[in-house]
């Protein structure tokens, strides 16, 4: 089923539920509706499950803005892949933005404390999603359904949507994990109103595994969900990711385990490498069989000044002409640092055709010497709202271009990486998987490597090349020990050359405000 047809999912869950406090996370999100009575509709639980799904893409009740669902936090900020892509893009070697708003120059700087907006603003929306999940389960239990007197279709289908519901907290977890470390664990079954423990990275490490592992079953094999929708494949995907950061998280590497979840997507020949690489990054990027779980997004049916419409707007300024890229104005704030354009030969004309989503023209240098100068720094506008037909998208405001929160390319790059790292797997494998990138890259077999050139290194200059931009990058220089410590870039530690920064920047704050709401709560060394 096409992008389209998930939109209207998405959409259906309209007013089920009101805006939540952003504070407490026990507390069940507030419903304009009875429990008892919404859920007599079979079709209340689909619509609560598109709820959990659109709270990736979208802010609130209404959009772009009004009635958000994160009280306490301004609206479009508030945007779930507006976030996640700050966080991990913004304090690495490949993205800078120029605009002042109070807590993002931090994010440029790797110079952020615990009352951070955006850092806290994550935070919140993770646990947003965590709630709601809660909630449905809550609601869609083996319990309530026979108090219901549920038909046996029904249960059926609730059974996968509990599947999606928990995969979907899955993957909140892990941003949460991943980012903030210890972090307070809250099942569907939690009872009382005393405030949460926080636990260990190892508990909540342990909870994503089992959790992935006892829903596999339930979810559709790989490549038959509806697109957007959770699948045995996206599911996957998220093991690898979890797997390949264990010893981050455990300090126990499972690379092994990493392999075998990444081979589990590419061998079950359910998706292909797009033919276009720029193909995976425009409106109709839902038609690609690279796509594994994007988030949609709809010029229509989904706004939000979040999302691709940050994605898109933000990265247009200086020379470029916005209605070549499907929008009615450029805000001026996304580029890439030079350390990024640099890791193509010959920047945006060499024979590496990923190189070509910079702009260049009427840029006044590569160098940034004034973070709030659009025209310093190559410009990076890699997603865009017209077709692979040159079509605009449907809203000349909102783009209807999808985040590629996982698609294919990662898989090969993961499996290479876990082979190198002593995983398992055959280094004739992991090279073949590299290869099809670079051919893909550069239109023939110019770009391909030897056995001799295949290391870790690489494969981390790779993974930029490949995946930059994609909301990946923060997460794999810390496996790589290069986020903080010992990697260097343009105004890291807040000089124009760069410095190392402190190891503790490794994991961001837990929201002061948290802190002062969760006595139980200890804040994460360093702050």
């Amino acid at each position: 089923m096409n992008s389209k047809s998930c939109r209207v999912l998405a959409v259906a869950a309209g007013l089920l539920l009101g805006a939540a406090g952003c504070t407490d996370i026990t507390t069940e999100p507030v419903s304009t509706v009875s429990g008892g009575t919404v859920f007599n509709d079979p079709g209340a639980y689909q619509a609560f499950l598109a709820k959990l799904y659109a709270g990736l893409s979208v802010t609130g009740q209404q959009g772009p803005d009004g009635a958000g669902d994160v009280a306490g936090v301004d609206e479009g900020f508030s945007q779930y892949v507006r976030q996640l892509w700050q966080l991990e893009e913004l304090p690495t070697d490949e993205a800078v933005v120029g605009w002042g708003d109070a807590g993002l120059p931090e994010l440029n700087r790797q110079q952020w404390g615990p009352a951070n907006q955006f850092t806290t603003a994550l935070y919140y929306r993770i646990f947003f999603q965590v709630a709601l999940a809660n909630e449905f389960l809550r609601e869609a239990s083996d319990a309530k359904l026979a108090s219901r007197n549920a038909s046996p279709e029904l249960r059926t289908l609730v059974k996968q949507y509990r599947a999606e519901a928990r995969f979907l907290r899955a993957l909140s977890y892990w941003h949460g994990m991943d980012l903030y470390g210890p972090i307070p664990l809250v099942r569907e079954d939690r009872t009382g109103v005393e405030p949460p423990a926080q636990n260990t990275r190892q508990e909540i490490f342990d909870f994503i595994v089992a959790e992935l592992n006892e829903i596999k079953g339930d979810l559709p094999t790989v490549g038959e969900a509806q697109y957007g929708r959770a699948d045995q494949g996206a599911l996957q995907m998220l093991l690898a990711k979890v797997y390949l950061n264990a010893a981050v998280y455990t300090g126990t590497p499972r690379y092994a385990e990493a392999r075998a979840a990444a081979e589990a997507v590419i061998t079950s020949n359910a998706y292909q490498l797009d033919p276009s690489y720029q193909h995976l990054f425009l409106a109709d990027n839902h038609t690609s069989p690279e796509m594994i779980f994007p988030v949609p997004f709809d010029g229509q049916s989904t706004r939000t000044w979040g999302g691709m419409t940050f994605l898109v707007h933000a990265s247009i300024g200086g020379a470029m002409n916005a209605a070549d890229y499907g929008v009615d104005g450029g805000w001026g704030g996304l580029r890439a640092r030079p350390e990024l354009f640099r890791l193509f030969p010959g920047g945006s004309g060499g024979p590496d055709r990923r190189s070509r989503v910079f702009f260049t023209r009427g840029q006044d240098s590569m160098a940034i010497a004034d973070l709030s100068n659009f025209t310093q720094g190559p410009g990076a506008p890699k997603y865009r709202n017209v077709t692979s037909s040159g079509a605009p998208g449907a809203s000349a405001s909102f783009p209807d271009t999808d985040f590629p929160m996982f698609r294919l390319a990662d898989a090969y790059l993961m499996y290479a990486e876990a082979v190198l790292r002593g995983g398992g797997g055959t280094r004739g494998q992991a090279l073949t998987y590299v290869n099809a990138l670079r051919q893909r890259a550069y239109g023939s077999a110019a770009g391909n490597i030897a056995d001799a050139q295949l290391t870790l290194g690489f494969i981390l200059d790779e993974r930029a090349r490949e995946l930059f931009w994609e909301a990946h990058r923060r997460t794999d220089l810390v496996r790589y020990n290069q986020f903080t410590e010992n990697g260097v870039w343009t105004w890291k530690g807040g000089t124009q050359a760069g410095r190392t920064t402190a190891a503790f920047l490794n994991l961001y704050p837990i929201p002061s405000s948290e802190l002062l709401a969760n006595p139980l709560l200890k804040q994460n060394p360093g702050y």
